[in-house]
Formats: structure tokens, C-alpha cells, sequence
């Protein structure tokens, strides 16, 4: 059978492609969006055609390095790197210089768009960012359900809350790597999530919060969560100022002093090494001609009323 996602590749058991293909059930179809396939695939030495699709392909690149040429963007990628293919005709293809190792989900419905800006990505242009341990791990998940359901409707529900978790994951909800977060590490993280990360806790604050002494509250973070507690808060700041900056109208000062970093300069510098792009260029990146950003609401100033003279 020929690749979902490579050109002149097979995918079968046993081979370097494995993908299958999802039937969604009837209550999944009107939720408006779901996982239509997925797979994994190692890539030897060379360039790779990526097919394009009328759906939008979330693509993560899980070890090794490649290089991405979508129309007149090109990303460097590296483990852990992550892009979304947007819908349409246009093609691309990933040049591999030693093995690597990538797996991927293709996204449909008609609130899958909705989906992939939910995602952190844009619809019209790739953008590089990097998956959190446990969108990792959730979809190696997705992947293995597929393919061991491919063509059926039997884990069709079982998808839809994969797909959720990874959406919950990015925006900074309590997704544990192997079970439910314990309640002193949910604690925190809903703590973080209530003040959309406007505040800067230290690693000693977060572990008061969870009542756990400090290097104790360290290693349990990781273990359950999948990565340090600052560089968790860190991720989650950048996918909100994401969000304000595309969808908000911020500007990238008041984006940064929205969560909690009031020096543009040390803002920027974050950014850019979280997202891989600084802010300014990300904004140009988002700037879809088809989709009208939605102006600012700010409040309105009353003007003081003067007191009559007598």
C-alpha cells in the first residue's frame, strides 16, 4: 500500500513506513474533528516528497534531523521538532543526512482548522515548535491505535481522547505522562493555568504550593509531567503570548508583560528560543491574508466631568 504522507513509499508491517487509517464514528464526525490517519516512518539518507492532502498533517520529527521545504519556507529540524503541513496543493519534502525517525497524524473535519490554531501552529505556512514529552508519548499512542485498528471504528473514541490530551497538553492542562497527575503536582499546574502564566513562580514557590520539599517537588514534576517545572512554565508563557500576539492583536511588549516579562528584550530572546522564530517575524508568519485578525477590545476611557462654576 502506498504511503499516506510519502510519495513512491510503501507502508505495510514489517517495513520503514507503518500507517493506518480511521473510520470515525457518528459522534466523533459531530464533534466536527478527528484523527483520519496516522503512522511513523524511519527515513534514511536522502530527500523525501511529503504528499500534499485536503487535510492538515501534524508531523513530529522524533529523533535524527532533517530539513523541510514547504513553498518558499524552510525549517531545520531537530529531535522533537514539530510542524503542521497546512491543507491544500502545495508540496514539500523533507531532506534527512543520516537516519531519522518521524511520526505523524493527519487531521479532518470541518473544525480541524480550529484544531490546529488550538495547536500553536498557523493554517497557511509550517511553523516549527517543540513537542512536550507528553505530546510525545501520546502520539506514539495515537499511532499505535491506528494502525492496530486501521479501517475500523473500533477506537474511535479511544482517538478522540488522545487527540484532546494533546491539545490539553499544549495549552498547559494537567496531561500526566503515564496517569492522572498526583494532587500536589496538579496543584501547581492548575495554579499556573488560572493566572495564564502571568506570574513568575521560583521553583521554591511552586514547591510550596504543593506543600512537597523543593528537590522532591523537582524529580516528581518530571517524572509525572515529562520535563523540568521551568521549562514547563516557560512553554506554556510562549503559547500564550502565541495566542495574544495572532489572535489578540497584542503587541509583542505588551504580549511579553502579559506573561510576566516586562522587558521586550529578555521577551524576544525567549521566544525566540522557544518558538524558533522571534516575535515580530511570528506575527508577519501569522498574518493570514484569508483569515481578518480580530481588532483588540480595549476598555474605553470615560473623560472626567467638570464640576459646574458658580
Amino acid at each position: 500500500m502506498e504511503s499516506y504522507l510519502f510519495q513512491g513509499m510503501e507502508a505495510a508491517p514489517d517495513t520503514l513506513i507503518v500507517e493506518g487509517w480511521h473510520k470515525p464514528g457518528s459522534l466523533t464526525v459531530a464533534s466536527g474533528a478527528w484523527i483520519s490517519s496516522a503512522g511513523s516512518a524511519v527515513l534514511e539518507s536522502g530527500t523525501h516528497t511529503l504528499l500534499p492532502h485536503e487535510q492538515y498533517v501534524w508531523v513530529c520529527l522524533e529523533s535524527g534531523s532533517a530539513d523541510l521545504k514547504w513553498n518558499h519556507t524552510e525549517l531545520n529540524l531537530v529531535e522533537n521538532d514539530t510542524f503542521i503541513l497546512p491543507a491544500g496543493p502545495t508540496p514539500a519534502t523533507l531532506h534527512v543526512d543520516s537516519q531519522a525517525v518521524c511520526l505523524w497524524m493527519a487531521l479532518e473535519g470541518p473544525l480541524s482548522a480550529t484544531v490546529v490554531r488550538k495547536m500553536g501552529a498557523l493554517l497557511h505556512v509550517p511553523l516549527k515548535q517543540k513537542a512536550l514529552p507528553s505530546q510525545t508519548y501520546l502520539a506514539k499512542q495515537i499511532v499505535q491505535v491506528v494502525v492496530r485498528h486501521s479501517g475500523t471504528a473500533n477506537a474511535t473514541y479511544q482517538l478522540q481522547h488522545l487527540m484532546y490530551g494533546m491539545l490539553a497538553s499544549q495549552w498547559g492542562q494537567p496531561v500526566a505522562m503515564d496517569a492522572m497527575l498526583s494532587h500536589e503536582i496538579a496543584k501547581v499546574v492548575d495554579t499556573l493555568r488560572a493566572g495564564k502564566y502571568k506570574d513568575n513562580f521560583s521553583l521554591q514557590e511552586m514547591a510550596d504550593i504543593s506543600r512537597v520539599p523543593m528537590e522532591t517537588f523537582r524529580k516528581r514534576f518530571v517524572s509525572e509531567v515529562g520535563m523540568p517545572p521551568l521549562s514547563y512554565v516557560l512553554h506554556c508563557k510562549m503559547e500564550r503570548a502565541k495566542e495574544l500576539l495572532r489572535d489578540q492583536n497584542y503587541s509583542v511588549r505588551e504580549a511579553g508583560a502579559e506573561v510576566g516579562m516586562k522587558d521586550p528584550y529578555h521577551f524576544s530572546k525567549q521566544f525566540k528560543n522557544i518558538v524558533g522564530i522571534s516575535p515580530s517575524a511570528f506575527v508577519k508568519q501569522a498574518a493570514d491574508p484569508n483569515l481578518p485578525r480580530v481588532p483588540r477590545k480595549r476598555e474605553k476611557r470615560v473623560p472626567k466631568t467638570e464640576e459646574p462654576t458658580t
